[in-house]
């Protein structure tokens, strides 16, 4: 195994552009929820001649739906991820709009199905995007996410009931959505490095906000030192999946 000085070394200049989590491939493993998102989301796309995708990221994932809606927009909020998801997208013929979730920088109505996968959730702006009678599929990370690392860098955890399933289907009721499936689970997801976990905590810097190889130093060398007489690290990802329904007028 190299050494920890060159784990953290090759993570820190690991390049953060788009939403590419493939140089973890065979260094963590797990995680995967037991339904398939991206059927689920192309199961929904031939009744849906207009949509929505929102914290778009790189547009890996939209771009992995081909062929797309004849019009379809991708919302990404972070903006040096733009014009990476213009360029995966453009071939698609999939426009490419920077914005927020919370702040949706178009029409009300203009949509039959809005997808969000890992994005921001807003159900008002949601319900406003929506046609009458548009469906939403969204995956989320609950803040139940992974919180063996914070616990194991003795890093602030954030509420674990603050970002639940049944958080997110009370305020989708409460903007007029009917939910018609919603599953939660805590899946393992393992860990076979610390260069990949202080990758992984680069990409999602909401999981420990003050995170810094240097103000950790001493923790994560522990880690490192677990991992390699243990094999791995496990934490847990906290995910669900909601479709609901915007009723028709």
């Amino acid at each position: 195994m190299p050494s920890y000085d060159d784990l953290v070394e090759d993570a820190l200049h690991a390049s953060l552009s788009g939403w590419d989590f493939s140089r973890l491939r065979d260094r963590t493993s797990g995680g995967s929820p037991s339904w398939r998102y991206a059927e689920r989301a192309s199961a929904l796309l031939s009744a849906a001649p207009r949509l929505l995708d929102i914290d778009t990221g790189g547009g890996e994932v939209l771009a992995s739906l081909a062929p797309l809606p004849r019009h379809t927009v991708a919302l990404e909020a972070w903006p040096p991820n733009v014009p990476v998801a213009a360029t995966r997208l453009r071939p698609l013929r999939a426009a490419v709009v920077g914005g927020t979730a919370d702040a949706v920088p178009l029409s009300e109505a203009a949509f039959d199905l809005v997808l969000n996968r890992h994005g921001a959730l807003n159900p008002a702006e949601t319900a406003r995007v929506l046609a009458p009678g548009g469906r939403l599929l969204t995956q989320q990370v609950g803040s139940r996410n992974d919180l063996e690392l914070n616990v194991a860098l003795g890093a602030p955890s954030p509420d674990p009931e603050a970002w639940t399933l049944a958080v997110a289907v009370d305020r989708l009721r409460d903007h007029g959505f009917d939910v018609v499936d919603a599953q939660e689970e805590m899946i393992p997801y393992v860990f076979h490095d610390i260069g990949a976990v202080v990758f992984h905590l680069r990409t999602v810097p909401w999981q420990i906000r003050d995170f810094d190889p240097e103000r950790y130093g001493r923790p994560l060398r522990s880690l490192h030192e677990r991992i390699r007489s243990a094999g791995a690290f496990t934490a847990r990802n906290h995910r669900f999946l909601i479709e609901a329904v915007l009723p028709g007028s």
